[in-house]
């Protein structure tokens, strides 16, 4: 008898194990940083924590872009990483919180981004979102980004052009990334404004017709911005504490300057949700006004029709006993009158504004 595969052996595509697939591929950029400088060369996460221990000097900064549970999971072991974290760190849609295990500290940040269009009585989409996720230890940061609009690129090369700032340690990267997320929320706010104003216009200009659900979309995209940047505040005030603080006091005083500009910005996001608050209020009380004057225009009309078709229904009634019935004149004096009132309806209502 042949020697035929055990039924262990024998797995169908549905079963086969899936690829690992490593860390790497998820890493935008791995750096090792002493005394505020990057050192040359590519290192891998692992190595790069290596050499900082070695060294006892210097932090790792890991940049991660939508990693996989497999990849986070392996460079949370590597870097010690709680494992709750981890699991935030995968799926991601969390609300902006600063939580504290150990001596790592866990950061979430939503991030923003106004998305272009021609016209706001068109567009489906005006702001997108997306989160930064950030690891602050005692010698390593670890930033997980998800979404495409929150490059992390342009933050780092600002640190590494001012290393007197990358020398106070992974709480600088810290700062530098919410206070880039914090600036990215006063962008996208004044490019909301255009998009009000514009709407504003519409509704408050004589003889327009202005969909209220283009003031509904654009009141969804506020509360979806407010929802991103609102909870932010707290963790920003506990970052700017000093009692258990992990955040050194000289980079504390620049996170005051960022909760500074997160003021500004959840005013402007409230002036912005009161504002389109009055403009549906108008918009409404504008259709109203409309409708009104459409069933004005409607009834004067039906009124004017009315009436011949009043006169030709009586003398339709084939009564052989009817005033006039067979006058020879008849025809043309009833058709004068029936001429005569229509006219005199159409500008009595004309001059009522009715039509």
């Amino acid at each position: 008898m042949p020697n035929l595969p055990s039924h262990s052996s024998r797995r169908t595509g549905a079963e086969a194990p899936a690829l690992r697939i490593p860390a790497e591929r998820a890493v935008v950029d791995c750096a090792v940083y002493v005394d505020g400088m990057r050192l040359p060369g590519r290192y891998a996460h692992g190595a790069a924590l290596a050499e900082v221990r070695r060294r006892g000097a210097g932090f790792v900064w890991l940049g991660l872009h939508e990693p996989d549970e497999q990849q986070m999971t392996s460079v949370g072991r590597t870097f010690g990483l709680h494992e709750l974290t981890v699991e935030d760190a995968v799926h991601a849609h969390q609300r902006p919180k600063l939580e504290r295990y150990d001596d790592v500290t866990f950061l979430v940040l939503r991030t923003v981004n106004y998305v272009e269009h021609e016209s706001v009585t068109t567009t489906k989409e005006i702001v997108e979102t997306g989160e930064i996720m950030l690891f602050c230890g005692r010698d390593f940061v670890v930033s997980v980004r998800h979404g495409d609009h929150s490059a992390l690129a342009d933050v780092r090369h600002r640190l590494e052009a001012a290393p007197e700032r990358l020398a106070l340690g992974p709480s600088s990267v810290l700062h530098a990334v919410a206070d880039h997320v914090v600036d990215t929320y006063l962008a996208v706010v004044d490019a909301v404004q255009p998009d009000i104003d514009d709407l504003e216009e519409l509704v408050f200009t004589p003889d327009t017709r202005i969909a209220v659900e283009q003031i509904y979309l654009l009141k969804r995209e506020i509360v979806e911005l407010r929802r991103a940047v609102l909870p932010l505040a707290t963790p920003l005030r506990q970052l700017t504490r000093g009692a258990g603080n992990p955040v050194p006091k000289e980079v504390r005083r620049y996170f005051r300057d960022v909760a500074d500009h997160h003021t500004k910005v959840a005013e402007r996001i409230a002036d912005y949700d009161e504002t389109l608050s009055t403009l549906v209020d108008a918009a409404i009380a504008k259709v109203t006004v409309q409708q009104n004057t459409d069933m004005r225009r409607i009834s004067a009309w039906v009124a004017i029709a009315a009436v011949p078709t009043m006169i030709a229904g009586i003398y339709g009634m084939n009564f052989d006993n009817m005033p006039e019935l067979h006058w020879e004149h008849g025809y043309f004096v009833v058709i004068g009158a029936i001429v005569a009132i229509t006219v005199g309806l159409f500008v009595t209502f004309r001059r009522n504004k009715w039509l």
